[in-house]
Parts: C-alpha cells; structure tokens; sequence
C-alpha cells in the first residue's frame, strides 16, 4: 500500500454531529470515536478507566486529571467499548498544537537532555499539523487487553484523517514501542529517553508521519488501519452529509 493511498483522505468538516463507531471483532468491543461535548458521559466513563488503570502502577498523577476534566484541550477521544457497554479502554487526542509549549512532551523531558530537541522537533512540525496523543489506556483484566492496546495503536491514520494533520505524535515507556512500530510510528532517536514518570521507565517519544507512515508500519496492520479509517470516514459521512474522498480520490 503506498502513501499516496493513506493520504487519499479528505478531511471532514469538524466536531461532526454525533459519535461515530467500528466494531473490532478481535477485541471484542467497539471503537468510538467522539468529543468530550459531544458526548460528555462517554468522556466521563473513559476518564475514570483512565485513572483506574493509572492508578494501578502508581502514576495517576500523570493525567492531571483536575486539570483536563472539561475536555477543554482534547480535540476527539476513543473509547473501546464492551458488549455490555462498559469502556474498556481509550486515548484522547491533544490539539492541532500551536507550539511546544501546548505538548505535555515539554514537561516530562523538562530539565533533561533533549528537552531542546523536544522543543525543536514539535516547532518544527507545527505548521504542517501536530496532535498529541494522550492518556491511553486499555483495561487490565479484559481477556481482549492485547487486541483493544493493539487497535488504540492503529488509530494514528484515522486521526490525520478526521482532523486533516500530517503528524501524531506521542509518548511511553520503551516496553509499549514495539506495538506501536507495527502501526507506523517511528521513534525520535535523536531524542534520549526520559524517567517519566518515575525511575522504574524510560519514555521516549514516537511519531508518526502521513507521508511516511506506509513506509513503516507492518504491512497487516497497514491494510487494518486503512480498512478502519475507511469505515470511520464513511459513518462520518453518513452522519454528516458530507462527501469523504477515498482512495483514488484528489484531495
């Protein structure tokens, strides 16, 4: 599959007026995709899986969850969601940045070698479009863990593809990289890794890029992303009233 495939779609008039869905069969849930106003109970429910998850491994404090409770600074969020409409797990998506300075990235490598590079490597991309992704987290004890951790890794194109940026961006421990290399991510090896949130990681920063991100990703999980991206584009669509190209397409 070539780039110019995954850069194929045209992004939507944005917030669209209801939530949108796929279901993953591997994972056993659905994967919604929606706004903290859209759907404030929704963002209420994942927001208290995240701390629950956190909370978990001692690092709560990272979400600052005082802090992003309004959904002020979350442009969109997924939710895995279970049969019996329970989330499961979830992400939520940080911009288009304006600078640096709106990228949680600048706080943990604050004071650490590469904390200038940091700052370079988001500034430098800015005007081509930057979000950050934040806060994920899948539930712990769900038998489909694997499968929901492996499809909140896939969500990079459908991201680009609903918000209409070339870049994603995110963090994490060394542990949860090698997931999210299959989907297209490249880590930033100019950029040391950080203990952040404690000594017990190493955080390094990943990106991924819509000009490249075909280059990459594992050939399965390429043909998953744009297979779901589609999907997600056509609900939007259906939901919007709005033409959606697909591949093939002139932007």
């Amino acid at each position: 599959m070539t780039t110019a495939v995954c850069d194929s779609f045209a992004p939507p008039s944005f917030p669209f007026r209801e939530n949108v869905s796929l279901r993953l069969a591997d994972a056993n849930c659905r994967l919604v995709v929606s706004s903290p106003a859209l759907d404030p109970t929704l963002w209420t429910e994942y927001l208290a899986g995240a701390v629950r998850s956190y909370a978990k491994h001692g690092v709560e404090r990272t979400l600052n969850i005082d802090a992003i409770r309004d959904g002020a600074d979350t442009r969109l969020f997924f939710a895995a969601v279970d049969n019996r409409d329970r989330v499961v797990g979830g992400e939520r998506v940080v911009g288009p940045l304006w600078s640096a300075d709106d990228s949680h990235a600048v706080i943990e490598w604050g004071g650490s070698p590469g904390a200038v590079t940091v700052r370079k490597m988001i500034n430098d991309r800015v005007p081509f479009g930057v979000v950050e992704v934040k806060s994920a987290w899948a539930q712990s004890d769900s038998p489909y863990r694997d499968a929901i951790a492996t499809a909140l890794a896939r969500t990079a194109l459908p991201i680009m593809a609903l918000l209409g940026v070339q870049f994603v961006m995110a963090t994490a421990a060394a542990h949860v990289l090698d997931r999210w290399r299959a989907s297209g991510g490249v880590v930033a090896a100019a950029i040391p890794a950080v203990a952040y949130p404690d000594e017990r990681y190493r955080t390094k920063m990943m990106w991924w890029d819509r000009s490249t991100i075909a280059n990459h990703a594992e050939p399965k999980e390429l043909s998953r992303m744009y297979t779901e991206t589609s999907e997600l584009m056509r609900d939007v669509q259906g939901s919007s009233g709005i033409a959606v190209a697909g591949a093939g397409t002139a932007r």
